[in-house]
């Protein structure tokens, strides 16, 4: 387990741990079940030097086993040892580390003698030294936290120095456990309502997922706070090529086994065994990062609730007369022998001649080449020229195409030439549609089940349909003389073929774009196949009125064109996939007594097609529909588009098609959240579904973030190097972690060396510990409406550093609150100091813009307005002149400044929480408040969200104390401009200045002073000899004397 989501047993690199482990798997014989990580693992470690050198002499695990002697399970022993062996090399390390320090900084001090120097580093290892005991008794605490139970922040001293693992420990067990994430059912509270987009079960979450559920968790967490019932439904999808193609992959690599060696029953265990022990991964990537799911309501596409609704949508819509069977051209992948959607097909473009390396192929196969060749009339008169890419396709030519108003032609309309391989007569046929008369010969050959055109021509023209490949990627008997070739050594043979009969006339380069399959990188073959097909162009049709009604609201509306670009040139959705794993299609082929032969797919008639929820209710159709006969029903071996399943996520996941409490609560939502890139492929299919099949729309809104790249500009690229797990982000990992984790995939040698490097630019040291916190708050502030994410790592860790800040301003606050502090409620605005007066109104104008931004999804406005008032306001400025104000004797201006810095704090936190859930909750516990106020509100997550408050604006004060920042700015502005040293003091000397501006000065003079290091300011009616000035109004001018200096 512990190997399930990291590459070795301690840290980055193989160890001790990691060899001891192996060697007492191996003595123990404990192999079967293995994960990839795992299987990849012990590859690795195999051929570790120590593993040769201790192999066969590992011996048996120190005595010691289970409590009470009794004989301990091998590979719980195994586990247990293998943790422990774990934490001693952790322990050893440290300890090791820290001697070392230690003796270091004393020798240092030995030999400088009593030199100020020497006394400077060992008190700095000294220093270093007590903050690590520091961090370990905290990380000891929060470590002996009961799972699900309140973190006690009072026995938890407070670090000197914000640090992520500490303050990120346990909240999000306690918050789930307490229930926090989950709506009441009759609640009278508005709605709010997500879905997340199910991610993939097979894989894990990078930062792209990253910024979807930030985003997500982001708005349920203010919505939630603003006083709705909240829903955020999480789910897994599972992903059929995908997770079938791993489990084939790992039954063949551990057992030497196809599926079809297992039966498709037995397979189908072996997936939902693989389902069960992987497809946590990606659960527990959501819960680090805080994500405030609703996990009682999990749900998974495979699922019983689910499979449920999937059946039944697939019987509605068939009833309906919008799911239907046809023998129609698909994407056919000739390694995983299904068809696939158009999202799972990549495009490589070529510019010209090329080889690409293909899965299957004998050699590098050529793309990017138009080949010439001439095929003769019938009746010997001449020749007709044509063109193609795919040489191979011409066995299954059926017609020539020329312009109807072409008059190179003219004389050939209605003739015949003939296939030079099998002496098929091809017809010349005119087409104004296809043809070009301007580009090439201007004849084009016809080949309709290989080719869109063409088949679109041959259903114009009634042409023969004569598909040449086997579903493997063969050429099949129809192909005659070239069967049972692999289709590219075909495309060599056939143009050899031509030039040997004297029918080549050419090849040249061709710019083109080259269809792959995402999933196997095979060559996508345009193959005709009997599948399942959706009718789209009502369901389309519907979805476009939907926007332009405004009664689905797409953001950004740039989106809006895409979205009707795609809909209004919708084509039939192709539902069948050649799978096993997914849900399996409730159409049953009907065959009568006597009848023998494998008639699905290839000899079958679209009117013994039956479709029902379960067999027995096919079976009463069919017996309807065929009275008298004696029947036998074939269920379709075939399953469903995942995207047919994902597309009824909003409302399946509530229980649909049962009328239950959540359907009634919960449904529709109010937002869908997802990146631009799947708008057509998952968003607008759960438009249309959910209209067809329910009458409503699932969402009110569908908000489109940006794709996120690398710092660079590049689009995520495991060859590249640059797809970042977010916990490496959060917990840091070396260079060579990262190396580490590109050994887990399926890059070959070459690849993984081209990622290696480029890590290496980017991340010479790794990725530091930069906490979920400041993952989150960097990609909200990233988030403006734009298409692309250039994500920097730095930035990230910048603002881990910025938590530091937090951190500071709330311990600053338990040193000067005063023991037994507790706030005065309501608030006395117009009693507090002028300084604080200043403060809350900058607060109260952080929080107006922030409440808007978050209502308009501008993340990138609200985490600037948050980050601004904290940093630049609070910190710098507040918390700077509340200093000398708590170090008085003036007990009312004490009082005062407590009361507003509590207020800002508590509320600070609440605006700031959304986006940085775990260092808000840590911190807003540890402010004082009543234990009626701790039982009424237990957590920050459940506090009010600030609102803006009249009674807090003052712009009067905030112009005053915007005088006074503009001196004091003029005052550094002259200190810098000359150097002059920060602890050495400076008069300050003011003309120009109106009465009621000498007023607001002379009650600053001690703000000015204490933050501009400035022994006193004087208001004088003209500037002292030798000073530098500085403009601060039209009117009013700062100087300052050099002579000072």
């Amino acid at each position: 387990d512990h190997l399930l989501t990291r590459s070795f047993m301690v840290g980055y690199t193989p160890t001790v741990a990691d060899i001891y482990l192996a060697c007492t798997l191996a003595d123990l014989k404990v192999s079967s079940a293995d994960s990839a990580n795992v299987t990849r693992w012990r590859d690795l470690i195999e051929h570790q030097p120590a593993w040769t050198a201790v192999k066969g002499q590992a011996a048996a695990p120190a005595a010691g086993g289970a409590p009470g002697g009794e004989e301990e399970d091998p590979v719980k022993k195994a586990k247990r040892e293998a943790k422990q062996a774990e934490k001693a090399a952790k322990k050893a390390k440290a300890e090791a580390k820290a001697k070392a320090a230690k003796e270091a900084a004393e020798k240092k001090a030995a030999g400088g003698g009593n030199s100020k120097k020497a006394q400077e580093a060992a008190e700095k290892a000294k220093k270093k030294e007590a903050k690590q005991a520091e961090y370990d008794a905290a990380v000891k605490a929060v470590e002996a936290i009961p799972s699900g139970t309140k973190k006690d922040v009072a026995k938890i001293s407070a670090l000197s120095e914000y640090h992520p693992k500490v303050v990120e420990a346990g909240w999000y067990q306690w918050w789930e456990e307490s229930g926090f994430f989950t709506p009441q059912n009759g609640s009278k509270k508005p709605k709010y309502v997500i879905v997340i987009p199910p991610p993939n079960v097979t894989g894990t979450l990078h930062l792209g997922h990253a910024l979807t559920n930030s985003i997500q968790d982001t708005i349920v967490r203010w919505r939630r706070m603003s006083g709705y019932e909240c829903l955020w439904v999480p789910g897994t999808d599972h992903a059929g090529i995908a997770t079938q193609t791993v489990v084939e992959k790992k039954i063949m690599k551990e057992e030497g086994k196809t599926r079809h060696d297992y039966g498709r029953e037995p397979f189908l265990k072996e997936v939902w065994k693989w389902k069960e022990k992987s497809g946590g991964t990606i659960c527990n990537q959501l819960r680090r990062l805080g994500s405030s799911l609703d996990w009682t309501r999990e749900c998974f596409t495979m699922d019983e609730k689910l499979s449920k609704a999937v059946n039944e949508a697939f019987v509605v819509m068939h009833e309906k007369n919008l799911i239907y069977r046809d023998n129609r051209l698909v994407n056919w992948c000739c390694t995983l022998k299904t068809a696939i959607s158009d999202i799972e097909v990549d495009y490589v473009e070529v510019e010209g001649r090329t080889t690409i390396s293909v899965p299957g192929a004998e050699a590098p196969v050529e793309v990017g080449a138009i080949t010439s060749f001439a095929y003769p009339l019938e009746d010997g008169s001449g020749e007709i020229v044509v063109a193609t890419t795919r040489p191979e396709t011409m066995l299954g030519d059926t017609a020539v195409a020329v312009h109807p108003e072409d008059p190179r032609y003219t004389s050939m309309h209605g003739k015949y030439v003939v296939h030079p391989f099998n002496g098929r007569k091809l017809p010349i046929i005119c087409d104004a549609e296809l043809v070009d008369m301007t580009f090439g010969t201007g004849a084009v050959k016809i080949t309709p089940a290989h080719d869109p055109n063409d088949f679109a021509t041959g259903k114009r023209h009634k042409l023969e349909f004569i598909n040449i490949f086997t579903e493997d990627g063969k050429m099949n008997e129809k192909a005659a003389p070239f069967a049972d070739m692999k289709r590219f050594t075909c495309r060599v043979k056939v143009v050899e073929a031509l030039t040997e009969k004297g029918l080549f006339r050419g090849v040249a380069d061709n710019a083109m774009r080259v269809p792959i399959c995402s999933r196997s990188k095979d060559v996508i073959e345009p193959m005709i196949k009997p599948q399942w097909w959706v009718n789209c162009n009502q369901m389309a049709a519907d979805a476009c009125t939907a926007v332009r009604n405004k009664d689905l609201e797409i953001l950004p509306p740039t989106f809006e064109a895409t979205w009707y670009r795609w809909l209004e040139n919708i084509r039939d959705w192709c539902i069948s996939r050649q799978l096993w794993w997914g849900h399996r299609i409730p159409a049953y082929y009907v065959t009568f007594e006597g009848e023998n032969g494998e008639y699905i797919g290839k000899m079958e008639t679209p009117d013994r097609w039956v479709v029902g929820r379960t067999k027995e209710i096919a079976t009463k159709i069919a017996e309807e529909r065929f009275p008298g006969k004696n029947i036998k029903l074939e269920q379709d071996p075939d399953v469903l588009d995942t995207w047919f399943s994902s597309g009824l996520f909003p409302f399946s996941v509530m229980g649909w098609p049962e009328k239950t409490q959540d359907l009634e609560d919960f449904f529709p939502g109010a937002l869908l959240e997802t990146g631009h890139d799947i708008l057509f492929f998952w968003v607008a299919r759960m438009v249309m579904m959910s209209q067809t099949i329910t009458g409503k729309l699932p969402f009110k809104q569908v908000y489109l973030h940006a794709m996120v790249r690398d710092a660079h500009g590049r689009k995520m690229s495991k060859s590249l190097g640059n797809v970042i797990d977010p916990i490496h982000v959060i917990e840091g990992i070396s260079l060579e972690g990262l190396n580490a984790t590109l050994l887990e995939g399926n890059l070959d040698k070459k690849e993984v060396a081209k990622a290696a490097a480029g890590q290496k630019a980017d991340f010479p040291n790794g990725i530091p510990e930069c906490g979920t916190d400041a993952l989150r708050f960097a990609l909200a502030a990233y988030t403006t409406q734009a298409r692309d994410i250039n994500l920097d790592i730095l930035r990230v860790h910048g603002y881990r550093n910025w938590c530091n800040k937090l951190w500071n301003a709330i311990r600053f606050a338990m040193m000067n609150l005063g023991e037994g502090f507790m706030p005065t409620k309501p608030l006395p605005v117009n009693e507090l100091p002028m300084i604080g007066k200043w403060i809350l109104s900058k607060l109260n104008g952080a929080i107006k813009t922030t409440v808007k931004a978050m209502g308009d999804y501008d993340f990138s406005a609200a985490t600037t307005a948050v980050y601004a008032w904290w940093q630049y306001s609070l910190c710098d400025v507040y918390i700077e002149l509340m200093k000398p104000v708590v170090q008085g004797s003036d007990e009312a201006a004490k009082k005062g400044a407590r009361e507003a810095l509590w207020a800002c704090l508590d509320t600070g936190l609440r605006l700031l929480h959304p986006f940085m859930p775990f260092v808000t909750e840590e911190l807003w516990q540890r402010l004082p408040r009543s234990a009626a106020e701790l039982e009424a509100t237990p957590s920050i997550m459940l506090a009010e969200y600030p609102a803006e408050d009249a009674n807090l604006h003052n712009p009067a004060v905030e112009a005053e104390m915007e005088l006074l920042d503009s001196i004091m700015k003029g005052i550094r502005s002259i200190r810098a401009k000359h150097t002059i040293p920060p602890k050495q003091k400076t008069e300050a000397f003011i003309t120009g200045a109106s009465e009621s501006e000498v007023q607001i000065i002379t009650q600053g003079t001690m703000s000015i002073c204490f933050l501009a290091a400035t022994s006193a300011v004087h208001i004088v009616n003209e500037a002292p000899a030798g000073a530098d000035s500085h403009e601060v109004t039209d009117t009013i001018k700062v100087h300052i004397p050099l002579q000072q200096a």
